[in-house]
């Protein structure tokens, strides 16, 4: 019987959840050797064959519970991995979407092994976002253990350039998206283990700056600086960040310059830029590109733009939240959510207007660092969440 037809609702002693919730943390140690199995296969974004090789481990894992896949090639990344499974119903899929790429070098595991301590797991990519790739294992699972078959069909869609932008794969996300009913990101949870129901857009700029090249010594007022251009362009780009409203403006690597004797030539800002409403964008990308040089004997160019809109708060997204929430209660949990300023592939799902709940993911911290890790302990009930989000989206 699916979740949503189980009474009372708020009653967490319920012998439907309580045996359920039961079934994972009989599992608890099995998902974590899972995890630890995918952990140890390394797969940064920028290493095909290695992420290639993690991705051929999970559509076969996959396929072992009755999924069927299929390869999307990729020429500059790895190919990302669809599993389809049939549903009893024949209604529209949820589409379970993650990815398996990491930020982490190749060999990162002889410094930052995987390994268990005080309850915690570590490991490269092991919060953000292998443990999720597991939860959907198990949740998919579970739900064939409990029904027979699968109460609906169910997408899952590992993507394999996440972490660098998703050029090879948003294409993808989006058309499976239109097809499904619903959106679940296996992006790690918020803060308090909240879900995410907004996100900031992301976007990268590059300024260019272009001076006149001269001796510093013999000939210095015959140059034109192209570092002293960008040191002003820095400052006025500052000044376009506008925190209360959540627009965050940053140049966060420079370059510029060939010797200390040379007049510099060129220069080089790389920009990053965080929005919350799909507003800001086109405002913003005007005041860039209206930037004007201080001196007029230097010339600027600018490329780039927002690659992820926002993930905004909207109806759909609140809907699904509340579904969450009514799950979580019937596990004495109250579920928080939270906006964060960071971006995922649920972006581009919910600007397309699909209903989208990120943050479905592990709950822990240090994403990306070298304290990363996930809480063992909200393995099982986080399963449990996402498997009754399955069957209710």
């Amino acid at each position: 019987m699916p979740l949503k037809k189980t009474t009372p609702k708020s009653d967490p002693s319920n012998p439907a959840w309580s045996e359920r919730l039961l079934y994972f943390e009989a599992r608890q140690e099995q998902i974590v050797q899972t995890i630890r199995e995918f952990v140890e296969i390394e797969s940064p974004s920028d290493h095909k064959l290695a992420a290639d090789r993690m991705g051929a481990f999970l559509a076969g894992t996959f396929e072992a519970v009755g999924g069927h896949a299929r390869v999307h090639h990729a020429d500059d990344y790895a190919d990302s991995i669809q599993i389809d499974f049939p549903g009893r119903d024949n209604i529209k899929p949820v589409l379970l979407l993650g990815h398996f790429d990491t930020v982490y070098p190749l060999g990162t595991l002889a410094t930052m092994p995987c390994h268990v301590a005080e309850g915690r797991m570590h490991g490269p990519g092991v919060l953000d976002m292998k443990s999720g790739i597991a939860l959907m294992l198990y949740a998919i699972a579970a739900l064939q253990a409990w029904h027979g078959a699968l109460p609906r069909p169910v997408t899952v869609f590992l993507v394999s350039d996440e972490e660098v932008g998703s050029y090879s794969s948003r294409k993808i996300t989006e058309a499976l998206a239109k097809e499904s009913a619903a959106v679940l990101v296996l992006e790690p949870a918020g803060p308090r283990g909240a879900v995410k129901t907004a996100r900031k857009g992301v976007g990268e700029y590059t300024l260019n700056v272009k001076g006149v090249a001269a001796h510093a010594g013999l000939d210095p007022g015959k140059g034109h600086s192209a570092i002293l251009e960008l040191a002003r362009q820095i400052i006025a780009v500052s000044k376009l960040n506008n925190l209360r409203s959540g627009l965050s403006v940053n140049p966060g690597v420079i370059r510029g310059g060939t010797r200390t004797n040379v007049i510099a030539a060129e220069a080089v800002v790389e920009i990053d830029v965080r929005i919350t409403h799909a507003k800001q964008a086109a405002a913003l990308d005007r005041k860039l590109r209206a930037l004007k040089p201080f001196d007029k004997h230097c010339k600027l160019s600018i490329e780039g733009g927002i690659n992820r809109m926002p993930m905004e708060r909207n109806a759909g997204v609140a809907a699904l939240y509340k579904k969450a929430q009514a799950i979580a209660k019937h596990m004495d949990w109250k579920l928080e959510e939270a906006a964060v300023g960071g971006g995922s592939d649920g972006n581009f799902t919910a600007g397309m207007g699909i209903p989208t709940l990120d943050g479905m993911g592990g709950a822990g911290q240090g994403a990306h660092a070298v304290h990363e890790h996930i809480v063992i302990s909200e393995l099982p009930r986080r399963a449990l969440l996402l498997a009754g989000m399955i069957e209710n989206a």
